[in-house]
């Protein structure tokens, strides 16, 4: 089977791009309107938004948006460093989102919320650096 690149891939790069700077930013200037669970979205949305768009640029789309989901989708076309695959999987500790009736969301302290937006920095580099070495950044 041949993959087709899909197009918008550039568009969702670039949403990820502002999802994380608003996050930076707000982490440090904003903090009384910017809580620690709206910033652990904004992250977690940045996230979501560059591994799509490198699973895009492989003509593929994630089976589902959790975490989880995210990883075994993106590793069908490359392989993550453990330890950042750890962290994307303690991320998803946070929400479980896809049983309405389940539904539950824990917000995370301020170490913790360290750690989610320094994975979605680090998913950021890791999804410019495979573009640019293909030629696309």
């Amino acid at each position: 089977m041949q993959l087709v690149q899909l197009e918008s891939w550039r568009s969702f790069a670039k949403d990820g791009d502002d999802y994380l700077k608003t996050a930076l930013r707000a982490a440090t200037k904003r903090r009384e309107v910017f809580t620690a669970e709206i910033l652990y979205n904004l992250a977690a949305m940045a996230i979501e938004k560059h591994i799509m768009a490198l699973l895009m640029f492989h003509g593929d789309l994630a089976d589902n948006h959790t975490m989880r989901d995210l990883i075994l989708s993106l590793e069908r076309h490359l392989s993550l460093e453990p330890e950042l695959r750890e962290r994307l999987l303690f991320i998803d500790a946070f929400q479980e989102i896809c049983d309405q009736e389940s539904y539950r969301h824990t917000p995370p302290s301020e170490a913790e919320l360290a750690v989610i937006l320094g994975a979605a920095e680090e998913v950021q580099a890791f999804v410019a650096s495979h573009l640019t070495r293909s030629g696309n950044g």
